[in-house]
């Protein structure tokens, strides 16, 4: 008997990929180094990503709060949420 462990692709609930920094700086409308100025900051949460320095990742979720704690209206964005 064959039991299928994993629901077809179509059925599957979305696993968007998280944003770059140049996406983040695209949807802004700014220079990358704004983006990055804000990591720092730590008024947008990140992770990084792979050896050494890796690269900044930042999730749809963290992104998303973000743009609303600041008024920023979602649909003015370049990136889905």
């Amino acid at each position: 008997m064959h039991a299928e462990l994993i629901p077809p692709a179509q059925t599957q609930a979305p696993n968007p990929e998280p944003l770059r920094v140049k996406d983040i700086a695209a949807a802004l409308r700014v220079e990358p180094g704004t983006v990055y100025a804000e990591i720092k900051s730590g008024r947008l949460p990140s992770y990084r990503v792979g050896q050494g320095r890796g690269t900044i990742r930042v999730s749809r979720a963290a992104f998303a709060q973000y743009i609303a704690d600041r008024g920023i209206p979602a649909a003015e964005l370049a990136v889905k949420l």
